[in-house]
């Protein structure tokens, strides 16, 4: 079996996490947190079991005995199999080098009937920052270097969660656009966060002014509104799976319809 390549430095990125405090960090939290209470709440069963896997513990109304995890440095979780009701992991799917080993670790954590739901950045998160660095190191270095990390597809998602093993996937993506004063203040916050570049192939050495002053102009030029603040896309894709049961809704046999394609699309 081979080896999945390193894309992300796991103990870069925890290390940031753990140092991450502010204003900022915490209305992040908060805004993920309302919103897992929002979907738990309309799958309408409590859970009595809960592994979650997040920075922080937010309340969670419809949940019973919460096992709080962090983030590991490590791809081993360290998981007990069908132990929970519902596996819960917030703000770290983004940042796994293993995403298929993540999600099957979480997958045989569950009971049977088990929910799985995972909670992280994706889409278009950033892209304008993204497309920024690349025109501005294209312009003054011939060659660009890994700034933001890629983002996982919503489109794979749903065979992502088969492959580990699990039924029923649904997936959405929730769109928040932010404005800022310029790109400077947009990656100060990036870097309090504790998100900023945890790429393997990231430079180590500083940035020069003139690249960052580059970035920055680049960025005002494509995503400037008319007061002159810069637009920042964040897109948080959710995606839930059960563990199969024979209790669930199973997809029809091929042949077993009862309807003709040709017949629905005669005219009427």
């Amino acid at each position: 079996m081979m080896t999945p390549p390193l894309l992300f430095d796991r103990e870069l990125y925890i290390a940031r996490q753990a140092k991450a405090s502010g204003e900022v960090v915490g209305l992040l939290h908060d805004h993920v947190a309302a919103d897992l209470q929002e979907r738990l709440e309309v799958i309408s069963r409590s859970f009595d079991q809960v592994l979650l896997i997040a920075p922080s513990l937010p309340e969670l109304k419809t949940c019973g005995t919460i096992e709080h995890r962090k983030p590991s440095a490590h791809d081993d979780l360290g998981l007990p199999p069908n132990v929970f009701d519902a596996s819960i992991s917030l703000l770290d799917l983004h940042c796994v080098n293993d995403v298929p080993g993540y999600l099957a670790q979480v997958s045989n954590s569950l009971k049977p009937d088990g929910l799985a739901l995972f909670g992280f950045f994706a889409g278009d998160t950033l892209s304008e920052l993204r497309q920024a660095w690349l025109a501005a190191e294209t312009e003054l270095t011939g060659g660009v270097t890994p700034r933001v990390a890629p983002m996982i597809d919503l489109r794979e998602a749903g065979g992502l969660l088969q492959r580990a093993g699990l039924a029923l996937p649904v997936a959405d993506l929730d769109r928040v656009t932010l404005r800022y004063a310029s790109a400077l203040t947009l990656m100060n916050e990036v870097k309090s966060l504790g998100y900023s570049n945890p790429l393997h192939g990231r430079r180590n050495s500083l940035t020069s002014q003139r690249l960052l002053l580059q970035v920055a102009k680049h960025y005002h030029e494509t995503s400037a509104d008319a007061d002159g603040r810069i637009r920042a896309t964040i897109e948080i894709a959710w995606a839930l799976a059960w563990k199969p049961h024979p209790s669930q809704q199973q997809p029809l046999k091929p042949g077993s319809a009862k309807a003709r394609l040709a017949d629905a699309l005669k005219p009427v």
